[in-house]
């Protein structure tokens, strides 16, 4: 076991840990990124003292090579400082963890631009939203650079309900994946769940066909996990491109040429694992209505959520984010869906 730490300081700027961090969660029962459960959900203008939050990785370098497995612990020890503990099973690994510690945080997300593109629009919904913005100070955009983790993480909630991709990944790290590097001083701290860390490319190749169906993953969300395995390599390599815009933009067009991974995917991953502050998820069940009816009082579609974002480029998606933390809720219409359960035939 190798051990680090250090304290990513936001320079007195309020932090909001599990705000920040929150949209890596899959579940509250997610085995590799938990939120302490007394933070959940909550947010404050001063900052989160008090928050907490695990995260379990295996750590490539820039050529995809693997260099080790991390757990990193994070404490947030005043409104604008986090400590970071990191556990790895070589000590490259924690090397390469601790540096990347303040982009997984959101350190370099600057919100600046943004603010002042608010104020010199001046209109009603940009009024609107920097008054959110000035609610939630302390949100960022994450950036955890594991490209295929997040891939794999969303191929699985295509076209499911949360329930089915919650159970999939949830029951795919418990059943197949390894038990994460911990210190003494970090099992200490663990007072909830059992952490696993995501699969590697190889784990998954081996996983065979019966297992998938046991897990909920219908076979074309099975064969596309399996593709990305194929590719793993090249995903890997592909997570080190930088997070400027214009190159995320060629990095999105790039994936969607594997069988199965579409724009909406693509834009969910590289939300998180490249802190994408101008790409929303287009074709998304539900979010062009939330967006529509958030903003303007009626749903609309993907077309016309595009062109209700689109004063707001190269920001989009912070634009959504904020939606999210308004506490808006959209209308609801019909039933909930009810998704068969096929496992035991």
């Amino acid at each position: 076991m190798h051990t680090a730490e250090t304290v990513v300081d936001f320079g007195g700027s309020p932090y909001d840990l599990p705000a920040t961090l929150g949209v890596l969660q899959r579940g509250f029962a997610d085995p590799a990124v938990q939120i302490d459960a007394q933070h959940r959900g909550r947010s404050a203008a001063s900052g989160t003292p008090g928050a907490g939050a695990w995260l379990c990785q295996h750590i490539y370098d820039d050529a995809g090579a693997h260099l080790g497995a991390v757990t990193y612990r994070f404490d947030q020890i005043d409104a604008s400082a986090v400590e970071v503990q990191v556990t790895a099973t070589t000590a490259e690994a924690a090397a390469a963890a601790l540096q990347r510690a303040p982009a997984v945080l959101g350190a370099g997300d600057d919100w600046w631009e943004f603010e002042l593109l608010l104020d010199a629009l001046g209109d009603r919904i940009s009024t609107e939203l920097a008054g959110i913005r000035r609610r939630n100070p302390g949100l960022r955009l994450p950036a955890t650079g594991a490209l295929f983790d997040q891939l794999v993480t969303v191929t699985l909630e295509q076209k499911v309900t949360h329930d089915q991709a919650r159970h999939s990944w949830r029951n795919l790290l418990r059943r197949f994946g390894e038990a994460p590097p911990l210190s003494e001083e970090m099992r200490s701290k663990l007072s909830q769940g059992q952490l696993r860390l995501p699969l590697r490319p190889e784990q998954l190749r081996g996983i065979p066909s019966w297992q998938w169906h046991k897990l909920w993953v219908q076979p074309p969300l099975s064969k596309t996990v399996l593709r990305l395995a194929e590719r793993g390599s090249a995903i890997h390599r592909l997570a080190a491109v930088p997070a400027e815009t214009t190159q995320v933009a060629e990095l999105a067009e790039t994936l969607t040429s594997i069988p199965g991974i579409g724009p909406w995917t693509v834009a969910e991953a590289l939300q998180r694992s490249h802190g994408s502050a101008d790409l929303p998820a287009v074709g998304d069940y539900h979010l062009a209505h939330f967006v529509g009816e958030a903003l303007t009082g009626r749903r609309t579609d993907d077309a016309g959520m595009l062109r209700l974002l689109e004063p707001f480029r190269p920001h989009r998606q912070r634009v959504v984010r904020l939606l999210g933390l308004s506490g808006f809720r959209m209308s609801r219409f019909g039933p909930r869906l009810a998704p068969e359960d096929h496992r035991d035939r």
